[in-house]
C-alpha cells in the first residue's frame, strides 16, 4: 500500500462537539494535509440506521485511496451495519468505545425499542470484513467490559484495554486522544504487510476476496 490512507471518522449518535476527540483528529489531519473525510454527525432526533449505512458509503465511494475508518461508538455499531451492505476491502477500521445497543442504556439515550424500531437491532455479528481494532473501556456507561469482549470476539477484531475511561467522551474528560494516532498507524502498518493494493477498484472486491484480510 503506497498511497497514504484516507481516514474516514464516523460518529456516534451525537451532534456536532467542538472537543469532541473525533473532530479534534479531523482539524489536527487536516492541518497535517493528510487526507481525511468526516460522515456528517447526524444526531439523535433521527435514529434511521439505514440513513446512516448510506452516509458511511456516500463517503467512501467517492474515495480513490484507501481507507482507514475511526468510528467512536453508535457509530462502531454503524460501521458493523455498513460492511454487512457494502462488504468493501478498506484498509482498517479503528472502532472505539462499541456501545451495548442490546440491552437498556441510561436516560437521555435510545430505549431498546427505539433502536430497534430504527432498524439499529440486532447488532450484526457477522465476522468484519477487514482488519479491525476494538478499543474497549472497562468502566463504559455505555457498555460491560466483557459484553465488548464479545462483540470484537465476533467481528473478529483485535481487542485494545483502555482501561477505565468512561466513554471516551468529553463527558468522561476526552477531549483529545493521542493513543488514537498510535492505533490508526498500527493499522496502517498492517495494510503494507498485507500488501493491500493501492488500486482503488479493490475496495469493490466481493467478500470471498476478503478471507485473508479477515483472518489477519
Amino acid at each position: 500500500m503506497r498511497q497514504e490512507p484516507t481516514i474516514v471518522i464516523v460518529p456516534g449518535l451525537r451532534d456536532h462537539v467542538a472537543q469532541h476527540w473525533q473532530t479534534l483528529l479531523e482539524a489536527r489531519l487536516r492541518a497535517q494535509n493528510r487526507p481525511v473525510a468526516a460522515v456528517p454527525p447526524m444526531g439523535r432526533d433521527d435514529l434511521d440506521c439505514a440513513a446512516r449505512v448510506e452516509a458511511i458509503e456516500a463517503v467512501v465511494a467517492r474515495i480513490e485511496t484507501p481507507v482507514i475508518i475511526v468510528a467512536h461508538s453508535g457509530g462502531c455499531v454503524m460501521v458493523a451495519h455498513w460492511a454487512q451492505r457494502y462488504p468493501r476491502a478498506i484498509a482498517g477500521a479503528l472502532l472505539a468505545a462499541p456501545p451495548d445497543f442490546e440491552v437498556p442504556m441510561p436516560d437521555g439515550y435510545p430505549t431498546l425499542e427505539a433502536l430497534d424500531a430504527s432498524g439499529w437491532l440486532p447488532v450484526p455479528r457477522a465476522p468484519l470484513p477487514f482488519a479491525s481494532i476494538v478499543a474497549a473501556s472497562r468502566d463504559d456507561p455505555l457498555a460491560r467490559y466483557e459484553r465488548v469482549l464479545e462483540l470484537a470476539r465476533v467481528w473478529r477484531s483485535e481487542v485494545v484495554d483502555l482501561g477505565n475511561v468512561g466513554h471516551l467522551n468529553p463527558a468522561s474528560g476526552f477531549g483529545e486522544w493521542p493513543g488514537a494516532d498510535d492505533l490508526i498507524a498500527a493499522l496502517v502498518r498492517r495494510a503494507q504487510a498485507r500488501g493491500m493494493a493501492n488500486d482503488a477498484s479493490r475496495q469493490g472486491e466481493p467478500q470471498d476476496a476478503l478471507d485473508a484480510s479477515r483472518r489477519a
